[in-house]
């Protein structure tokens, strides 16, 4: 059983910056990031591979958002920069155990994720 526990979501106004952070209890996992929106599903927004080599994002977040991990802490983050209104959701951490060299796929997939936070709430008022 791997615990993530994520933090750093607030109220940030439209074109602000933010830093999630994602402490996890266990390493060597691939990382996700996934947000849901009130009456919408849950979404891919990034992930990262075990060794932090590979990156993945959803199409409207590339250039502003960047996944990063440090692995001598156990904790993945996700920077936002030029937030928009709708970036507005729960941003949810997981974890999954996906081979190195992988088809993105199975980074984008939350299916493979095994594990996941309680969730922190990103709110940007425009």
């Amino acid at each position: 059983q791997v615990q993530l526990v994520e933090s750093g979501g607030e109220l940030v106004q439209a074109g602000g910056s933010l830093r999630l952070s994602c402490a996890a209890s266990a390493s060597n996992y691939a990382m996700g990031w996934f947000r849901q929106a009130p009456g919408k599903e849950r979404e891919f927004v990034a992930a990262i591979s075990w060794s932090g080599g590979r990156t993945f994002y959803e199409d409207s977040v590339k250039g502003r958002f960047t996944i990063s991990r440090d692995n001598a802490k156990n904790t993945v983050y996700l920077q936002m920069n030029s937030l928009k209104p709708e970036d507005t959701a729960v941003y949810y951490c997981a974890a999954a155990r996906i081979p190195q060299f992988s088809p993105s796929d199975y980074y984008t997939n939350r299916g493979r994720y095994d594990y996941w936070g309680q969730g922190t709430q990103v709110t940007v008022s425009s």
